[in-house]
């Protein structure tokens, strides 16, 4: 509601103006509880100083708060239709349409234009926007018709992997704040009768088994599958028991990669030509203002779209859209035996190291090549 009073203040204009003294707090502390509407507020470094905007019904109430607070008030600039017009008044034409363009804003205020997803720690939550989208959260929606605690229950009764979310109507922008539920850990029961199996081949360095029957011993050269710590237990004087299998176990395990480079290779390469072409999206509309077609034979396309808004969040129907085709030339590469192993070895050992993960317990490598 507050920037649809801001924007009604540009209709009927505003003025930018500096307040200068030793109880600026107080200021506006009077202006918020005389519901005078003040924004875009900064204050200066040392704190005499305050710079805000204000409408220029509100401003001719400044006299006495000024006067009051024992602070200086000075008006630095005059913006909104008023003064455009009187700028303007030889162009009727300009001033009729600037007219509409504010109406048309103060229309769209009451619509959602942007919604902006907030997830804890930067986590990613997949098929959230099209879950929201299907709940009622959609671009272009009034927001007297959004119902925030239903598209809520819906989301929270459909997603397992949310633990949290929270909606915010802020101006037309819709803020959807939300916590990644952590994975529980797989609970098993200790009293039921389980094996210990290798899940890699290898070579047994240290085995301990502290609950059941190590069927393997150091030494051992292992495959997937192989029974490592069986759960049985037998005793000299008791019969065979089946026990949950509990131990310590360490192995020498091989990873492998393999990778082919070969001497002559044809790759693209950027060059320094690029054209930028611009349209506009209003709503789902598309105007471009440039040939589809591109002048380059090979090339690589980056586009970025930006929401048009007045405030921080009062975003408008309205997205620039700027695509820039890179040029690409294919060139042929041609690597010397070692240059070619090189690149080799630099390739498995990144395939390799993805599979690791975070082990750092590596004893040894070695690289084999084979020629064709």
């Amino acid at each position: 509601m507050e920037l649809v009073k801001i924007a009604i203040s540009y209709l009927l204009g505003y003025v930018r103006i500096t307040v200068e003294g030793y109880y600026i707090e107080r200021f506006i502390n009077i202006c918020i509880s005389s519901k005078i509407l003040i924004w875009n507020i900064k204050r200066e470094k040392g704190g005499v100083k305050l710079f805000l905007n204000i409408g220029i019904n509100d401003f001719k109430k400044l006299g006495k708060i000024a006067q009051k607070t024992k602070c200086k008030i000075k008006i630095n600039k005059k913006r909104g239709m008023p003064f455009l017009l009187n700028r303007y008044r030889k162009r009727k034409i300009f001033g009729a349409f600037l007219v509409i363009i504010i109406m048309l804003i103060i229309i769209s205020s009451n619509y959602i234009w942007n919604i902006e997803i907030q997830i804890e720690d930067n986590e990613q939550i997949e098929g959230i926007e099209q879950d929201l989208t299907e709940a009622g959260l959609i671009v272009g929606k009034n927001i007297n018709k959004i119902k925030s605690s239903e598209i809520i229950q819906q989301i929270r009764l459909k997603r397992k992997d949310i633990s949290w979310i929270g909606i915010e109507l802020k101006g037309t922008n819709a803020i959807v704040k939300l916590v990644k539920a952590k994975e529980a850990p797989e609970i098993i029961d200790e009293n039921d009768y389980t094996n210990i199996i290798a899940n890699k081949s290898g070579v047994i360095t240290k085995i301990i088994a502290q609950n059941g029957t190590a069927k393997v011993k150091v030494g051992d050269t292992v495959e997937v599958g192989t029974v490592l710590i069986e759960g049985t237990m037998t005793g000299k004087y008791t019969e065979t028991r089946y026990v949950h299998s509990i131990g310590e176990i360490e192995a020498k395990v091989w990873y492998s990669d393999t990778k082919r480079v070969y001497y002559t290779k044809e790759e693209k390469e950027y060059t320094n030509n690029e054209e930028n072409k611009y349209s506009i999206k209003i709503n789902n509309f598309k105007i471009n203002f440039y040939k589809t077609l591109s002048n380059f034979e090979i090339y690589d396309t980056i586009e970025t779209e930006k929401k048009v808004k007045i405030f921080s969040n009062l975003y408008l129907p309205i997205s620039l859209i700027k695509t820039t085709n890179k040029e690409q030339i294919k060139v042929e590469k041609k690597y010397t035996l070692e240059e070619a192993k090189t690149i080799a070895i630099q390739q498995a050992k990144q395939e390799l190291n993805n599979q690791l993960g975070e082990t750092n317990n590596i004893l040894r490598r070695s690289n084999k090549f084979k020629r064709n």
